[in-house]
């Protein structure tokens, strides 16, 4: 009886752990009072909530955009600062994909300390998406400039400070592009770049300039609660996204790049509102940027080092280390447990075991997420992720239970422990092979347990003081990193967090496998598959979506001019429509992009207009050929141009802003945004002389009077996000 107690005591705390991961990365509570010089984030906020106003979109080149620069201006008059607009009609690529985007941007720029020397760049771009206020993305930026920006005058910095207000960002990285000709520019040799992907939550350090050593040293020394791995900054580098850094990077200036990413239900939504917009997130951001600014404006930048690993302790400290030294330790390590792991036996049936509970976990948590998903579609964890994650932890703790007692039986805690570690660094090494930032995870918590067995010489219970001692560090560390990243990605798959939660859940239960021998394997597999069940009946019980974490749900009328057809396509998380949407409703997609989507006939818009070009030029030379367009908006406020994926466009834009087209796959585009776009030359060359079919589209708001139905049937807690309700009409045209 005593060990079925205590055995269900062990998977109670278990999952408690597993829920409470995201409370080892909460920002620093907000100050109620702050010393002169010291960041305020109320003050800073409510700069913010004057700049945005009535918090309509405001995208570059709008008349919404020129109410927000007006503003933006006025605040940096009012702290003492002397702003400059830049206006420029420019482009840039497309950063991973194939494609170019052109906007007119006005970027505003303040300058602090003296007129000469090597400066130090701070940039946040005050420009939103057209589907939303863009308090978080990237309003924390601007609102957090604004107050370092009143702070540093003050304190008058030793080197040039720079003030970047970037237009065009959510455009394409236009107004960063811009900036490159700009003549100050040429004196930057460092930057701290703000951006956003949430509203709340901790402001990670998620990427720097290559080599690291020099920008981590400095964030380490520099910032008191810092957020920050290398396995992170090495996955954002193979990830698509991309932010102004992209732009910056050529330079290789001294780069780190500033996030939050709480709650991205509301990012590019009409969400992202001063209302949602967490104090204690601003506040984080701005601690750190004051003391990265502090440190870069009175001291010359950093030189280049090698490459470090680093990570940070529940947001406590930050560890770092040499790559060279990490890979080393590694290989040290490894050796160790292979040594120790062959003396003691039970390699093939410990590896097994282990392996084995990754796979049923994986398996497991694939299989209960399938069904209840046939059940509720879309993203039914959107509200309440919480249970879904702690069912998907439940799944790894009843799968490992039954491979400790039935394959792992034979194997006590002295042979299970390290053939476990020594699969656990195998694994980092793999990681390693890919993203070499990610090995610090796996060093540390295997050299406090090899301390622990070496010291067991002496005083015997040592392995196991060196066994919690590991499990409590990857606990604070794996563990506050599955916490961000259950975060990051809430738009799924979930089931990945069952082979990565896996890490954290099978030391503990090695450690517990007496209570789960004596408790009994039927015991023990009810004990953890009840949790399972319970899991289970809360992801059907509690709803999909609700007033702060809304569905995604965006309406759109789309009209194929020269075919004389028009459907209503709604761009949603895969689930079904209400039954108040009446029509032919299928999912598939338009002639123009490869995103699944609803699709239904609708009635044909009398006056939808798709945008036009007009051939300017034409030259040839070999087998490419150089052509001028002029746009023709026809009222449309954005208008692209899309290519099949056969065709060879080399480049792409306007006079001085022409820029390589790159990426590996998928169709061709070239757009525009704004006002400026009406009458706009753009030139593009092609590595073909055939004719090449495009297609030419533009998208406008409101949408047409035969939406009124749908708008008013579309669920109470959904809203666009990413994708603005727009009416859409294209054409298509040989060049």
């Amino acid at each position: 009886r005593r060990p079925v107690i205590l055995l269900a005591l062990v998977l109670a705390a278990l999952l408690a752990a597993m829920a409470a991961k995201s409370l080892l990365v909460q920002p620093p509570a907000l100050r109620a009072t702050n010393n002169a010089g010291q960041f305020d984030a109320t003050r800073a906020k409510e700069r913010l909530a004057y700049v945005l106003g009535d918090q309509w979109p405001h995208p570059s080149d709008t008349a919404a955009s020129d109410l927000v620069r007006a503003r933006l201006i006025a605040q940096l008059q009012q702290i003492g600062l002397t702003p400059i607009v830049r206006d420029q009609l420019a482009c840039n690529e497309l950063y991973k994909q194939r494609g170019v985007s052109c906007a007119r941007v006005r970027n505003v720029i303040a300058l602090l300390g003296p007129p000469t020397g090597k400066a130090l760049l701070l940039n946040a771009h005050y420009d939103s998406t057209p589907v939303g206020p863009g308090a978080g993305d990237d309003g924390i930026g601007v609102a957090t400039l604004l107050e370092v920006g009143s702070i540093l005058r003050i304190q008058t910095p030793k080197r040039p400070v720079i003030l970047l207000f970037n237009e065009g960002e959510e455009l394409g990285l236009i107004g960063a592009r811009a900036f490159m000709s700009d003549p100050h520019s040429r004196n930057v040799d460092s930057i701290v770049n703000l951006e956003a992907r949430g509203v709340r939550g901790p402001v990670n350090m998620f990427e720097t300039s290559r080599p690291n050593g020099a920008p981590v040293t400095l964030f380490a020394a520099a910032v008191r609660n810092p957020i920050a791995n290398s396995l992170s900054t090495d996955v954002y580098r193979l990830m698509p996204n991309y932010t102004d850094v992209n732009s910056f990077s050529e330079r290789r200036w001294l780069t780190l790049n500033l996030a939050p990413i709480g709650n991205e239900t509301r990012y590019h939504s009409a969400g992202d509102d001063i209302g949602a917009l967490d104090l204690a997130t601003v506040q984080h951001m701005g601690d750190q940027t004051l003391a990265l600014a502090q440190s870069l404006a009175n001291g010359a930048a950093p030189q280049a080092g090698s490459d470090r690993i680093f990570m940070d302790i529940a947001g406590r400290t930050l560890i770092h280390l040499p790559l060279i030294a990490g890979a080393a330790l590694m290989a040290g390590l490894l050796m160790a447990f292979a040594v120790v792991v062959l003396r003691r036996g039970g390699l093939l049936l410990g590896a097994g075991t282990v392996i084995g509970a990754v796979i049923l976990a994986t398996a497991l948590s694939w299989l209960l997420l399938a069904a209840i998903g046939a059940i509720r579609h879309g993203m039914f964890w959107r509200a309440e992720p919480l249970w879904t994650h702690l069912t998907v932890s439940a799944a790894t703790i009843f799968a490992t239970v039954l491979l400790l007692s039935s394959l792992g039986a034979k194997l006590d805690r002295t042979r299970l422990r390290p053939v476990y570690w020594f699969v656990f660094l195998a694994v980092g090494a793999g990681i390693g092979l890919v993203a070499p930032g990610g090995i610090v995870f796996f060093i540390f918590p295997p050299l406090l347990l090899l301390a622990g067995i070496i010291a067991s010489r002496w005083w015997q219970p040592a392995e196991r003081v060196g066994a919690a001692a590991a499990i409590v560090f990857l606990y604070l560390t794996w563990g506050a990193m599955l916490g961000l990243l259950e975060e990051l990605l809430n738009g799924g798959p979930m089931w990945i967090f069952a082979p990565l939660g896996s890490l954290l859940i099978l030391p503990v239960m090695i450690e517990a496998r007496p209570l789960i021998v004596a408790a009994g394997r039927r015991t023990g597999a009810l004990l953890a598959g009840l949790p399972v069940l319970a899991g289970a009946a809360t992801m059907l019980a509690v709803p999909a979506y609700s007033a702060d974490r809304q569905q995604r749900f965006g309406i759109q009328h789309v009209s194929d001019v020269s075919g004389g057809k028009a459907w209503w396509s709604i761009l949603n998380d895969a689930a079904p429509l209400p039954s108040a949407f009446h029509g032919q409703w299928k999912r598939g997609e338009l002639p123009f992009s490869e995103r699944p989507r609803w699709l239904s006939p609708a009635p044909v818009d009398p006056v939808a207009s798709a945008p036009d070009i007009q051939l300017v030029g034409q030259t040839a030379a070999g087998s490419e050929r150089t052509i001028t367009l002029r746009l023709v908006a026809n009222g449309n406020e954005r208008i692209d141009l899309v290519a099949p994926p056969d065709t060879r466009i080399r480049s792409a834009g306007t006079a001085g802003f022409v820029r390589p087209i790159s990426g590996d796959d998928g169709k061709f585009s070239v757009s525009c945004f704004g006002r400026s776009c009406d009458g706009a030359t753009i030139q593009l060359t092609i590595g073909q002389l055939k004719p090449v079919p495009f297609i030419i589209l533009g998208g406008r708001q409101p949408l047409p009077g035969s939406a009124t139905e749908l708008l008013v049937a579309r669920p109470a807690f959904a809203r666009p996000q990413y994708n603005r309700d727009e009416t859409i009409a294209f054409r298509t045209r040989r060049l």
